[in-house]
């Protein structure tokens, strides 16, 4: 990092730290941060006198009971709320990041992803999960022959915190995207933000903070060392850990990290590679696209980026082609002051991260030349030029898929066979993401699963998702980031993967009335209510779960199949083909299974209008019996769930969603169908 030490040192503002919901300042000298382009100081960077184990013990206690007080579509809310607070502050987080060396795009990327990312965890829990303090995970399973004992896997948040150590070059996405799954999850947070970069993180918690939208002892901020922290974690905690594979491995070896079982997550930098596929040609759209993504990824953060490409692996007879293009569109490449509009490529860091990067390129030309190394750089800050190194022979050097310089800096090899391609990509012992640049399906299918068992994600890049593609460096919330071996063997991310990672998971075994007690979902033998009020009459407050309803029936005759056919335009021969019918597996003409559910769906609903305002969709649909003419046909419907529906703005009528789960039987009580059918009802209670 950048470091000065001098007399008047404590001229240079203390970064302050914010733990126990309070801000907490060193009176020690520390570290002094530099500005990466200018070398000017900007802060210093220390937390001694934090009590570390009264801080992790105050989230426990005051930050996780706090957020377990909230149902998941409350915490989203505050997600959605601290969201728009934060993207109304974003120019300032944008003038601070420019002084970690970031141009505008590798701001936008950090900051507005990042905020994005909130956005998205947000949408995601008022979607898909359920209004409660728990979540439930696959079906009920039947333990015993006559049904009378069942089991359910729930998730409930665990009751410690999680502590969240994270690198340098994300700043704020960095940050937000480990956070917005924490504190949907109902768990404490305390941030350990990389010194470098740790102003940034600490003014988008601090706005965090003012927008009064956190629970107590929701977040907490350490700005400096961990100090004894690991000392006092327990079983209850969660540890994340971004940054080198190095310093992950031995944090994820500490005796209490092992001792105490605490989950460790570790998502470490890696060899990531790009494919080029041996079916493209030089004037192809596809090799254009190959060079544009290997210079963005260059350039992209200096190239300090965990997801950036460090091996660009190509057919042999486009060695030459490609290094005239990638040096080419280099030259075009403006380094400089990142707050200048033409500049594409900032500087590093800090002049330790140059030195480091110096070494580990001198390391890679044992084995690689220098092939191109971009536009001059400014004398002055932590800059280093776009360097593309060129390995001859790959297999027979180790170094090439093991030394990572991490920067603007990757190696071209060329390979002989998809399979030499394959082979070289595994060199890397595990990647966050690699990508293919084909458009022949044969070729992709064979480099995809020759290679997606050391990988954590694939792109398969081409010019029919070129301009709606995110890129080969860039995460998404709803995909999982993170990667086997080298990269860590973690996983963030993943939509609601990541939260179920703060969760524990476990088995319940019961009898199903008492499972449907505690899960507040229908369970299948379940004791069931009944009365005289049709449930299409009651508001969603009114309705409970394992009300039950038993609809009249209805004889389908040959009318009711003919007059589906011609109003539908579905004459499949088995409604209306006698003599194919009797030849099929049905062995008679059945009645169209769209028909039945329309029938069942006249045999329930109540006509009159009522608390019930819309069919909302419907789910799991299953045909299991046919039914013929002069078949009989009814309805079971129960109360399988209720969720409480956020109003829209400017929205009055107060909703919520009611699933039914809807069993369709014959004369003989046997199953016809099953589904589960939503409905949009009126409710009185906010």
């Amino acid at each position: 990092m950048n470091t000065t030490q001098s007399g008047d040192a404590t001229a240079i503002p203390m970064l302050a730290s914010y733990v126990q919901d309070d801000w907490h300042t060193s009176t020690q000298t520390g570290v002094i941060i530099n500005d990466a382009t200018y070398d000017t100081p900007i802060v210093r960077v220390d937390s001694n006198g934090i009590n570390f184990a009264q801080t992790l013990e105050y989230a426990r206690k005051v930050g996780s009971v706090n957020l377990r007080k909230l149902t998941f579509h409350e915490r989203a809310f505050r997600l959605k709320e601290l969201a728009k607070h934060l993207l109304s502050k974003k120019d300032l987080f944008y003038e601070l990041s420019y002084q970690t060396g970031a141009t505008p795009r590798d701001a936008w990327i950090d900051i507005d992803g990042g905020i994005a990312t909130l956005f998205s965890y947000s949408s995601l829990a008022r979607r898909e999960f359920p209004d409660e303090r728990f979540l439930l995970e696959g079906e009920v399973l039947p333990l015993s022959k006559h049904g009378s004992f069942v089991g359910r896997h729930i998730l409930v948040p665990k009751e410690g915190v999680a502590l969240h150590i994270n690198a340098f070059n994300f700043p704020c996405w960095g940050m937000l995207e480990k956070l917005a799954p924490t504190l949907l999850a109902g768990v404490a947070a305390v941030v350990k933000p990389a010194s470098q970069t740790a102003f940034v993180t600490q003014a988008v918690v601090k706005e965090m903070i003012a927008s009064g939208l956190l629970p107590g002892g929701a977040l907490q901020l350490i700005c400096g060392s961990v100090g004894d922290t690991f000392e006092h974690l327990t079983a209850q905690d969660v540890v994340t850990f971004t940054g080198s594979a190095s310093t992950g491995r031995m944090l994820k070896t500490h005796p209490v990290i092992t001792g105490q079982s605490v989950p460790f997550n570790l998502e470490a930098d890696s060899l990531n590679s790009i494919i080029l596929g041996e079916s493209v040609k030089a004037h192809d759209e596809e090799f254009t696209l190959f060079v544009n993504e290997l210079v963005n990824e260059m350039s992209i953060k200096t190239g300090q980026r965990c997801t950036a490409i460090r091996r660009a692996i190509v057919p042999r007879k486009l060695v030459d082609a490609v290094t005239t293009a990638v040096s080419d569109a280099l030259a075009k490449v403006r380094a400089g002051d990142p707050r200048d509009k033409h500049v594409r490529l900032g500087p590093l860091v800090s002049h330790a991260q140059v030195q480091e990067v110096t070494q580990r390129v001198a390391q890679l030309s044992a084995y690689a030349e220098v092939i191109s190394a971009g536009q001059k750089t400014p004398a002055r800050g932590a800059f280093f030029p776009a360097t593309v190194l060129y390995c001859d022979a790959p297999f027979d050097a180790p170094d090439v898929h093991n030394v990572e310089a991490f920067g603007p800096v990757t190696t071209l090899m060329p390979y002989d066979s998809l399979d030499d391609a394959v082979a070289l990509a595994k060199l890397g012992q595990g990647s966050l993401v690699a990508s293919v640049v084909t458009r022949d399906p044969h070729e992709a299918r064979t480099l995809v699963f020759g290679t997606a068992s050391h990988h954590g994600r694939l792109l398969i890049l081409n010019r029919d998702n070129a301009k709606e593609s995110t890129g080969h460096g860039s995460p998404l919330p709803t995909l999982v980031h993170g990667g086997p071996g080298r990269a860590g063997g973690g996983e963030e991310l993943g939509g609601a993967r990541a939260v179920k990672h703060y969760m524990q998971r476990t088995a319940v075994q019961a009898d199903p009335t008492l499972l449907m007690s505690l899960t507040r979902e229908y369970t299948p033998g379940a004791r069931t209510i009944t009365d005289r009020i049709h449930p299409f009459k009651k508001t969603f407050d009114e309705l409970q779960i394992g009300e039950q309803y038993t609809t009249h029936h209805r004889t389908v005759t040959e009318t009711d199949i003919v007059n589906f056919a011609c109003l539908t335009g579905d004459h499949f021969y088995a409604h209306t083909d006698e003599p194919a019918a009797r030849a099929s597996l049905f062995g008679k003409r059945v009645a169209h299974g769209y028909f039945l559910i329309s029938a069942a769906a006249g045999l329930f609903v109540d006509p009159a209008p009522g608390p019930v305002l819309a069919n909302y969709g419907l789910e799991s649909l299953r045909f299991i019996t046919p039914v013929g003419m002069g078949d009989t046909i009814g309805a079971t419907l129960t109360v399988k769930q209720k969720t409480r529906k956020e109003p829209r703005e400017g929205e009055q009528v107060l909703t919520g969603v009611v699933a039914w789960d809807v069993r369709l039987s014959n004369q003989h009580d046997e199953t016809v169908a099953t589904y589960t059918i939503l409905t949009l009802v009126k409710r009185q209670a906010p």
